[in-house]
């Protein structure tokens, strides 16, 4: 009955075997983390684009346990509030489902996001153009022990973005809700067919594809580096 109950949870929670992740795999948490950033927070493309990449150099920095609020853990929060607006770090802050992502139970990584989010393949929007090609390039261990992104002017970029949305935002969950990214999109997860926005053009700097019309929304609401 006990193994039972920790498959259940691993099935609902999402979970990863064995103490360091593959790049693969930590590729594809960094996503579905990224994505549901983007359209809680309303992030900017180039927001979206650095939280992905900072999500990805804090799985590939955990080895074991210990290392999930070691220093890696404190490098990613201060890259976010590089790019964050004082107004979405505040609310990244307060989800402990972004703030706290990982955790080790019983043999596994546990994803916190996937019990807001337990459809894991369905993805708001689609991937940075560098997916297949980034690898720590702005990571601390590649910038000598510093944060690339301090006094970078990414959240500048997104200083018109309102948490309530306005006409003209400029926010990804504002474009979502009018259509621009369709209805998003399911997706297995060593496959992607992308989306484009309602004029047929790819969005920008993100992975083109076909708009999916009939795609539900789940529930609450899955060492080249980009320059």
């Amino acid at each position: 009955m006990k193994h039972i109950v920790i498959l259940m949870t691993c099935l609902f929670l999402g979970t990863v075997s064995s103490h360091a992740m593959s790049y693969e795999q930590a590729r594809e948490q960094a996503l579905f983390l990224a994505d549901k950033m983007a359209y809680e927070l309303n992030l900017t493309e180039d927001q979206y684009e650095a939280c992905y990449e900072i999500n990805l150099d804090y799985l590939m920095g955990i080895g074991s346990q210990d290392d999930i609020y070691s220093d890696c853990w404190t490098r990613r929060n201060l890259d976010l509030s590089y790019v964050l607006l004082d107004w979405q770090y505040q609310l990244f802050l307060e989800a402990t489902y972004f703030y706290r992502p990982i955790f080790w139970s019983d043999g596994f990584w546990h994803f916190a996001i996937y019990s807001r989010y337990p459809t894991r393949n369905y993805f708001y929007f689609g991937r940075p153009a560098f997916w297949s090609s980034y690898r720590g390039g702005h990571s601390w261990k590649h910038n000598g022990g510093k944060s690339w992104y301090s006094g970078h002017p990414i959240a500048n970029k997104g200083a018109g973005v309102s948490n309530r949305g306005s006409a003209g935002s400029t926010g990804m969950r504002d474009k979502f809700n009018q259509g621009s990214y369709g209805r998003g999109q399911t997706i297995n997860s060593n496959s992607h067919s992308g989306r484009s926005g309602t004029n047929g053009q790819s969005s920008t700097r993100l992975t083109a594809g076909k708009k999916e019309s009939g795609t539900s929304r789940p529930s609450g609401g899955t060492s080249t580096s980009r320059t």
